[in-house]
């Protein structure tokens, strides 16, 4: 150990005597320094200078109406930005600012389109649709600030949010207000009704029999009118077949009474006809009666007979033939007035028929016995021709009797022209007429019929529709009745708990509140209140223990770049004096190195320290760790030792968190920060300027310790037989006269 101190104390002189030295060491000493403050004064506020960053706002918003109010939240976001002063807002237009922040000379631009207002209020129309901002940011710039450009559309978006969610949360508080004053004013009626779903309940189970006895009802009218339809086309062929029959028999009757009017002059005129033959007939016979009969005579008395006979016996056939036909007319009226009786309106008179009919049988009878009388007479006549020789003395009788039989032919036939003048023809047009004026009126009623048949049908199918709809009604209120049973019982029940559980008065009261205080409550329902446990003021105090430390390690690397880590006359001094006698010269001059460092951060920077003296003495004992370990990796490595400790400086900046939490980081530089020096020297400093819990400062300082003593007994042990190896690679290095 006294030569170890002998090498020490002669550096310590040769750096007192040599000026040069002195210089050289003195910058060594300081270097570090302005290494640390320098990038703790550029990162001292960087969030407090956003104020000059140029974003660009683009406002395309039409605005929307609402109820009558025109809203524009463009507009009105405008006029906010530009009271607000933590970014450097550029309103413009949006071909400009696209050129601007593609060029660089905006960080970032937000356009407000046109329907932004419009979507936004749409939430009023049951239809929501959320607004969209578009938001442009040059990342090729800066990598920080697209950060904090996201960050400042986010203060918009929040300003907006909050706006939004205030105002519409005051409208609906004032309804509900409101709402509590409705419902007070109508309390009333609110227990009108509690009263009727508890009669509902009660009277349900009624309705329900009700509505199951109007079902039966509406099957009962459903087969009634069914029924009815099916016998509407048996009605309308009915009616159909009753007016033809009708219009048939009027025909018949027209035709009837157009024959009648041809035939009666015609029937007159036979039996006046008739009449006048047996008048003559008669008379002729009184005259050969009166006279003496010449019998050889005979033939040509009956041949003229014969001839007057057969001439009132063709007129007589005519009349009977005429009255036969009006026979077959009331046969055939009568016939069509018994199909007519079916009808419901149609009224019939048979005793007239009946008795028209015996007075035309009578008729024919009579006429039947005319012609009979003169077929007798003229069989008489004829009697009178073949018997006149045998029997000559008969013929006085038997002209007598014919002359008889004529004579009565005659009254026969006379009384039966005015039988027929009188009775027969008056009452045959009688009967003819009123039965034409039946069917007329049978008729009218048959088109009354039939033209209400289609409104019977329309009615039918209208009532049929409506019983199929209110069937289905009933039908579906039935299949319901369950459902609503339970429905109404359960209301009732939950309306019988709330009665028991909750006073509608207090929901009221609830109800009624301050639309602006909820307003406001809305705006901001949660406020965050900071409590800084360990309160830093500024970023750039918060990164002084990662640059303060950065520089420790920094300041070795200088000194072992420099400095020269074993002495010339290494043959004097055994490997471990060596190693001993060069350490205590880099820990004095790191001890230095760190004085200078934290002392500037301090009194220099006035970087905030909670624990100034503390901190300073941690960064003297992270100087010591540091020294040792950049030392001995280069003391018993060499050249291949600096590698060594910039690749340590590399993996440590990036692994050791001292810029970003290390679960942030990949996985790693997560798996290997517990073994970086790094991360213990960091924290132990992040203790004193923050506030130290010393829990963790005894841990960290552990862990550093235990870096150090391993590094230290590395270059006690192994420098000797490791320098053995590596001397010969440092003079191959040397050779290639490249290397020092």
């Amino acid at each position: 150990m006294k030569n170890s101190w002998k090498i020490y104390s002669r550096d310590m002189r040769n750096i007192s005597k040599n000026w040069v030295a002195a210089i050289l060491i003195g910058g060594l000493i300081v270097l570090p320094s302005l290494y640390a403050w320098f990038n703790i004064k550029a990162s001292w506020d960087p969030y407090g200078q956003t104020d000059q960053i140029p974003i660009g706002i683009v406002n395309e918003d039409i605005g929307a109406e609402v109820e009558g109010e025109n809203i524009d939240v463009g507009k009105e976001l405008v006029k906010t930005l530009k009271k607000n002063k933590s970014m450097d807002w550029q309103f413009t237009t949006r071909d400009k600012a696209m050129d601007k922040v593609e060029y660089g000379d905006y960080y970032a631009v937000i356009v407000i389109p046109k329907d932004f207002s419009e979507k936004l209020t749409s939430v009023v129309s049951g239809k929501p649709r959320k607004s969209e901002m578009e938001y442009y940011v040059n990342e090729k710039i800066n990598a920080i600030a697209p950060k904090i450009t996201d960050k400042g559309a986010s203060v918009i978006v929040n300003e907006i949010s909050s706006k939004f969610i205030s105002t519409v949360n005051g409208v609906i508080f004032e309804m509900f207000n409101n709402l509590g004053v409705e419902l007070e004013k109508d309390l009333p009626d609110i227990q009108k009704f509690e009263n009727y779903i508890f009669e509902m309940e009660k009277q349900l189970p009624k309705s329900y029999e009700l509505i199951q006895d109007s079902l039966g009802d509406a099957k009962k009218a459903q087969t009634v009118i069914d029924n009815a339809q099916n016998k509407l086309p048996q009605a309308k062929d009915v009616t159909n077949q009753g007016l033809q029959t009708i219009d048939d028999t009027t025909a018949i009757l027209s035709e009837g009474e157009k024959k009648l009017n041809e035939m009666a002059p015609k029937i007159k005129q036979d039996l006046k006809k008739a009449q006048q033959v047996a008048s003559d007939v008669n008379n002729f016979l009184s005259d050969v009666n009166n006279v003496e009969v010449d019998f050889s005579k005979q033939e040509e008395l009956n041949k003229l007979l014969d001839e007057r006979v057969d001439e009132a016996i063709g007129s007589l056939a005519t009349v009977e033939e005429a009255l036969k036909q009006l026979k077959q007319l009331n046969n055939d009226e009568q016939n069509n007035g018994n199909q007519e009786e079916e009808q419901p309106s149609e009224a019939e008179n048979p005793s007239g028929k009946e008795e028209q009919q015996e007075i035309i049988d009578r008729a024919i009878t009579n006429v039947s016995t005319l012609k009979d009388a003169l077929k007798e007479v003229q069989g008489n006549a004829q009697e009178i021709s073949n018997f006149a020789n045998e029997k000559k003395d008969q013929v006085n009788s038997i002209f007598n009797d014919l002359q008889e039989l004529s004579a009565n032919t005659n009254n026969r036939i006379g009384d039966f022209l005015t039988e027929y003048e009188e009775e027969i023809e008056p009452t045959v047009r009688k009967q003819i007429s009123s039965a034409k004026e039946t069917l007329k009126n049978g008729r009218a009623i048959l088109v009354d019929i039939k033209k209400t048949i289609p409104e019977v049908e329309r009615i039918l199918n209208s009532t049929e529709a409506n019983l199929s709809d209110g069937k289905d009604m009933l039908e579906y209120m039935e299949g319901q009745y369950p459902y609503v049973n339970e429905k109404i019982n359960e209301l009732a029940d939950k309306i019988r708990n709330i009665q028991g559980e909750t006073d509608i008065n207090e929901i009221i009261q609830l109800l009624q509140n301050d639309p602006e205080a909820e307003k406001g409550f809305f705006a901001e329902p949660v406020k965050l209140n900071k409590n800084e446990l360990f309160p830093i003021p500024n970023y750039g105090s918060g990164m002084t223990p990662f640059y303060t430390v950065l520089a420790i390690w920094v300041g070795a690397l200088l000194l072992i770049s420099l400095l020269a880590t074993d002495v010339h006359d290494i043959n004097s001094y055994t490997a471990r004096e060596r190693y001993y006698g060069k350490l205590f010269t880099f820990f004095s001059i790191g001890i230095l190195q760190t004085l200078i460092v934290t002392s500037g951060d301090i009194l220099l920077l006035d970087a905030y320290v909670a624990e100034p003296g503390w901190f300073i003495l941690f960064g003297i004992i992270i100087s010591l760790v540091f020294m040792s370990i950049v030392y001995t990796v280069v003391t018993v490595f060499g050249d291949v030792g600096k590698a060594m400790a910039i690749i340590m400086l590399v993996l440590q900046i990036a692994g050791a968190g001292g810029t970003y939490p290390v679960v942030l980081l990949p996985s790693f530089f997560q798996k290997i920060n517990p073994f970086l020096p790094f991360t213990y020297a960091i924290d132990l400093m992040r203790e004193a300027v923050g506030g130290i819990v010393w829990d963790r400062a005894i841990h960290d300082l552990l862990f550093l310790l235990l870096f150090g003593l391993a590094f230290l007994i590395l270059g006690t042990l192994f420098k000797e037989r490791i320098n053995r190896q590596t001397h010969k690679l440092m003079e191959k290095s040397k050779k290639a006269g490249l290397f020092h």
